[in-house]
C-alpha cells in the first residue's frame, strides 16, 4: 500500500493533525492498523512491531499516544513500559512476576498481563498498543524476553500463564543514533525550511540510526521488527505549527473548563518567538514546549483569573517584555481588542494578530 493511498484514510488524516511533521511515520504505521481491522494480520505474530528511532522531542512517543486517542478515545489507553526501570537483570522480574518458589512470588504482580492488555482496548477497537520506551536502556534479559513476543506473540509470566499479543501493536522507542543524526543535520537546522526533508539527507539519517541499532541489538532481534522508522529533527516551520497546535489546545481547554467565564488568549509574534526560544531546541525538539507554555502562560493566566482580573469574554494579550524577558499579560475587553473572536468554521479558535 502506497503512502499516497494511506493518507486518504480518515485515521491517517487524523493522526497527521495530531502529530505534525512526521507523515512518513504515520504512513508506515497506519497500514498495519488497517490490516488488523480487515482481519488480514499475520497469524501467530503481533499485529505490528515498530522500532521508532530519533532524537528526543521529535514525536516518537507522541505518535503512539495519538494513535491511542484515535482508536480508543484516550491517549492514555496504552500499556507503557519504561525500560529505564529494567536496567538491572533482577528488575525484569517486576515485568513478568517472580516464579513460584522465588522470594516475592506472591507480592510481585506482573506489569504485563492479559487483563492489562484487554484493559487498554475499547468498544471501538480491540487492538491494544504496547509501548516499550527507551528500549536501549533495558537489561539484555528483557530484550531476550521480547524475542518470544516479537516472533510468536507470546510472553510467559512467572506463574507460567501466557500473554497473547496477536491483537497488539508493539512499539519500541529508542534514542540510538540520535547523536549521529543531530551531527548530520545541525548545520542545516534553522536554515533548511524543509527540516531535513532532502531525500539524500534522509537516507543518511536512516543509515546512521540503523548502524547504531545493529551495534546494540542482535540480528535475531532486529529481524523480528516489521518496520524501523527514523524521526528526523523537526524543522523551524514544524515547531511553529506545533506551538500553534498547543496554543489552540489551551484555548479549547479554557473554554471547556470555564464555560461562561471563559476568555480568549491572544499571543503576539514576539511572545511566540519567546515560547519557541525557551521551549524548543535542535537537541530536545519540542519536548519542553508544553512545559514552557504551562510555566510562562498558563500559570500567570491562572493567577489573573483567581484574582478576578479577567472578565468573562475578555481578550488577554500575551506579549514579550524585553526588560524582564518574560511574557506580559494584559486583559482587555473584547471590543477594545477588535471585537469578539468566534471560532472558525472547523471549530478551532481564532487568535488575534496583535503587533508586538
Amino acid at each position: 500500500m502506497s503512502s499516497e493511498h494511506t493518507f486518504e484514510s480518515p485515521l491517517a488524516a487524523a493522526l497527521g493533525r495530531r502529530v505534525i511533521g512526521q507523515q512518513s511515520a504515520i504512513g508506515t504505521i497506519v497500514p498495519y492498523v488497517h490490516m488488523f481491522e480487515a482481519g488480514l494480520s499475520p497469524e501467530g505474530r503481533p499485529a505490528g512491531v515498530f522500532l521508532l528511532l530519533g532524537p528526543t522531542g521529535t514525536g516518537k512517543t507522541r505518535t503512539v499516544e495519538a494513535l491511542a486517542a484515535e482508536l480508543h478515545g484516550d491517549e492514555r489507553s496504552l500499556l507503557r513500559i519504561d525500560c529505564g526501570e529494567f536496567q538491572m537483570e533482577h528488575e525484569v522480574a517486576k515485568l513478568i512476576g517472580a516464579p513460584p518458589g522465588y522470594l516475592g512470588h506472591r507480592e510481585t504482580h506482573p506489569m504485563i498481563s492479559q487483563q492489562k492488555l484487554e484493559a487498554v482496548t475499547s468498544e471501538n477497537s480491540k487492538l491494544s498498543l504496547v509501548l516499550f520506551d527507551e528500549i536501549e536502556k533495558a537489561a539484555p534479559s528483557l530484550t531476550r524476553l521480547l524475542l518470544g513476543v516479537l516472533d510468536r506473540a507470546t510472553l510467559h509470566l512467572g506463574d507460567n500463564t501466557v500473554v497473547d499479543f496477536t491483537n497488539s501493536l508493539v512499539f519500541l522507542t529508542s534514542n540510538l543514533g540520535a547523536r549521529e543524526i543531530l551531527s548530520r543535520i545541525r548545520p542545516r537546522f534553522g536554515l533548511d525550511p524543509g527540516g531535513g526533508r532532502d531525500p539524500k539527507l534522509h537516507g543518511k539519517l536512516e543509515r546512521a540510526a540503523m548502524s547504531a541499532v545493529r551495534r546494540h541489538f542482535s540480528p535475531e532481534f532486529v529481524n523480528r521488527i516489521d518496520a524501523i522508522i527514523t524521526y528526523a529533527p523537526l524543522s523551524a516551520a514544524t515547531l511553529r505549527s506545533i506551538l500553534d497546535q498547543q496554543l489552540e489546545e489551551l484555548q479549547r481547554h479554557i473554554r471547556k473548563r470555564l464555560g461562561g467565564r471563559a476568555f480568549t488568549i491572544s499571543v503576539t509574534e514576539a511572545a511566540r518567538e519567546f515560547l519557541l526560544e525557551k521551549g524548543t531546541s535542535p537537541e530536545f525538539g519540542a519536548r519542553e514546549l508544553k512545559r514552557t507554555i504551562h510555566r510562562s502562560l498558563v500559570q500567570p493566566l491562572a493567577a489573573l483569573q483567581v484574582a478576578e482580573k479577567i472578565r468573562p469574554g475578555a481578550v488577554v494579550v500575551a506579549d514579550w517584555d524585553r526588560r524582564t524577558d518574560r511574557l506580559r499579560l494584559v486583559p482587555q475587553r473584547g471590543r477594545d481588542a477588535g471585537g469578539g473572536l468566534p471560532p472558525r468554521e472547523d471549530g478551532r479558535p481564532r487568535f488575534l494578530s496583535v503587533p508586538a
